[in-house]
């Protein structure tokens, strides 16, 4: 059966729902109902109802949902019954910021390579990984391929380290680079523009 095409929005949703459903479980909760999972996530019960019904029927009418049973449907919704490889291209600060965070390998997300093309920055160690010179990206993902690379670097060069990626088989791709990058239909691209979220907020400010 053909999935239909699911808003980025709802996923959205569904990892807020999950990370609730796992602080609920914590809490040593066995069942909550719509009303309380969209009062903790910020929207409506009606909201969480349609975004579930997308992938199927869950829970029973006025006993709500089994906390542990729907926080391991959301995982395999969402493809974390598995482990992903991660490679950072660019050790500046986001870069080391990303490798040093422990949360990504706590969600399955294993940061294996980290990559520069500054002579000062290679060879330095983050979080037990030594920075490699970006030369040897194409030769590393061959020996040891990424699900995902994440892009840290200057706009100019961005697209260039895409190609390199995509022609490696790489398929998910999260940009930082401060340009739109053009990949073919099959690879994922997913764009982090910081100063964008700022504007979001600042909107919100003079709008409120």
């Amino acid at each position: 059966m053909t999935m239909r095409k699911i808003a980025e929005s709802t996923v959205r949703r569904l990892s807020l729902y999950l990370r609730c459903l796992e602080g609920f479980e914590a809490q040593g909760l066995d069942t909550v109902s719509s009303d309380v999972l969209a009062a903790r996530g910020g929207t409506t019960s009606a909201q969480v109802r349609k975004d579930l019904s997308f992938f199927g029927s869950f829970g029973k009418r006025g006993l709500g949902y089994s906390v542990r049973e729907l926080e391991g449907e959301l995982r395999t919704i969402l493809g974390l019954g598995r482990r992903y490889r991660v490679a950072v291209i660019g050790a500046g600060k986001i870069g080391s910021a990303l490798v040093q965070y422990p949360g990504f390998s706590q969600r399955g997300f294993d940061i294996v390579a980290i990559f520069d093309a500054d002579a000062q920055k290679v060879g330095r160690a983050w979080n037990g990984l030594n920075v490699r010179n970006v030369r040897e990206l194409d030769q590393a993902l061959r020996e040891e391929p990424a699900d995902i690379v994440v892009i840290v670097t200057p706009g100019e060069v961005a697209q260039s380290m895409a190609d390199r990626c995509v022609a490696l088989g790489v398929k998910a791709i999260l940009n930082f680079a401060p340009i739109q990058l053009q990949v073919p239909e099959d690879v994922v691209v997913k764009h982090v523009n910081l100063a964008l979220e700022f504007e979001t907020l600042t909107f919100a400010l003079k709008n409120r």
